[in-house]
């Protein structure tokens, strides 16, 4: 599995993929273009033998303390593999490194597989949006994860410092 920056170049074969992955209300070419070309995102391809493969992105200012998961897909012979929960981390960590602290997305209530995957990773429902995803009158299931972060990042700097505690 090689994940990677993805890059202007890489444009033409993810819409191929977004085109296949969601038929009925795939991005457009414009719309992923300027996703990929902005800096307050981070898109990464999978690339199998030389062919991208699948995608994702997550929406993570920096110093925001909030991201958004804005799309993952793969071609539909290398799902199940893995390789979404590895994306799917590669980008929480991405959102990690950006300052945020809590991580949101939606998905098609009629993707039982994707909801799956992001429950079995820590994310919790939190509400519903009724016929999000048009031409088709499908609900989106809105979900949360906090995100975990390393011991420092938790420190209370008014807290007294344990080393002196133990030496008063």
């Amino acid at each position: 599995m090689t994940l990677r920056e993805a890059t202007p170049d890489d444009l033409e074969a993810i819409m191929a993929i977004e085109h296949r992955s969601f038929p009925t209300d795939a991005w457009s070419s414009e719309a992923m273009a300027l996703e990929l070309a902005s800096p307050h995102g981070r898109y990464l391809v999978d690339e199998h033998e030389g062919s991208i493969i699948g995608y994702g992105g997550v929406r993570a200012l920096q110093g925001s303390l909030d991201a958004d998961i804005q799309t993952i897909a793969f071609d539909v012979e290398h799902r199940g593999a893995g390789r979404g929960r590895a994306l799917l981390r590669a980008l929480l960590e991405a959102a990690v490194e950006r300052g945020a602290r809590e991580v949101f997305l939606e998905v098609r209530a009629d993707n039982p597989s994707a909801e799956g995957l992001y429950r079995s990773e820590g994310f919790e429902e939190i509400g519903r949006r009724p016929r999000y995803y048009q031409p088709d009158d499908i609900d989106a299931v809105v979900m949360r994860l906090a995100l975990q972060h390393p011991r420092s990042d938790h420190r209370d700097e008014s807290a007294p410092d344990a080393a002196k505690e133990a030496t008063a």
